[in-house]
């Protein structure tokens, strides 16, 4: 049996495993990113070695084991799973679901898991475009692209955000840029490197090279 927050522990150490392309998590990016203390975050990771969750060598960094991973993907395939319940079913917008979505991905049924699933029609994405963990904790593959690595004047569909902040999703609301919307960047200015964008084939916007490094995308299809 797993705590709350050994469950959130795995969790994160899963999503940094991802985004930094399969390498180790150190201490210190559990601590800044749990805005724990350093000695408090290894006193957990001694706990979840001794549970055989993680591989963990003091001052190299920490991976997860198979039984590890598994609890890890569970608990993400309960929070996005929840978050489409969220918002398709209840009419949360994808910028207030995220924190609620934290608390009920700790429910511990797994027939509540799959009558939910089922119900939403097995979804293979959470409304910010990130996939969601079979029943086997298998995790969907996907090929997306930073739009700042996209080169002008190539159409492209948004399929998700590398950030979930409420603000940021509420500034891109401000810009209509959702999911499914396509994008084309028409001029990086050289002042700040802000991009001029044609939003949907039809509006032109401008965003922040903040915003363009945090948007995900995937060639549109010709």
């Amino acid at each position: 049996m797993t705590s709350f927050t050994e469950e959130n522990y795995l969790k994160i150490i899963y999503l940094l495993t991802e985004r930094h392309n399969g390498n180790e998590v150190s201490t210190n990016q559990l601590a800044e990113h749990t805005q724990t203390k350093a000695a408090s975050v290894s006193d957990m990771l001694r706990k979840l070695a001794e549970k055989n969750y993680i591989n963990y060598r003091k001052y190299q960094g920490v991976t997860l084991t198979d039984a590890g991973e598994q609890i890890a993907l569970g608990v993400i395939r309960k929070h996005r799973l929840w978050e489409v319940f969220l918002v398709e079913k209840l009419g949360f917008g994808w910028d207030e679901i995220h924190d609620i979505a934290e608390q009920l991905e700790h429910i511990d049924s797994k027939e509540l898991t799959k009558s939910l699933d089922d119900f939403l029609g097995n979804p293979k994405f959470d409304p910010h475009g990130d996939p969601i963990p079979d029943s086997k904790g298998k995790m969907p593959s996907v090929s997306y692209q930073k739009l700042s690595d996209i080169p002008l004047n190539q159409s492209v569909v948004m399929m998700g955000v590398s950030v979930h902040s409420p603000s940021f999703l509420q500034h891109l609301d401000k810009n209509q840029i959702t999911l499914g919307c396509t994008l084309k960047i028409r001029e990086i200015s050289e002042f700040d490197k802000s991009y001029s964008i044609l939003l949907d084939e039809k509006n032109t916007i401008f965003v922040s090279n903040e915003v363009a490094r945090n948007l995900l995308v995937q060639m549109q299809e010709s």
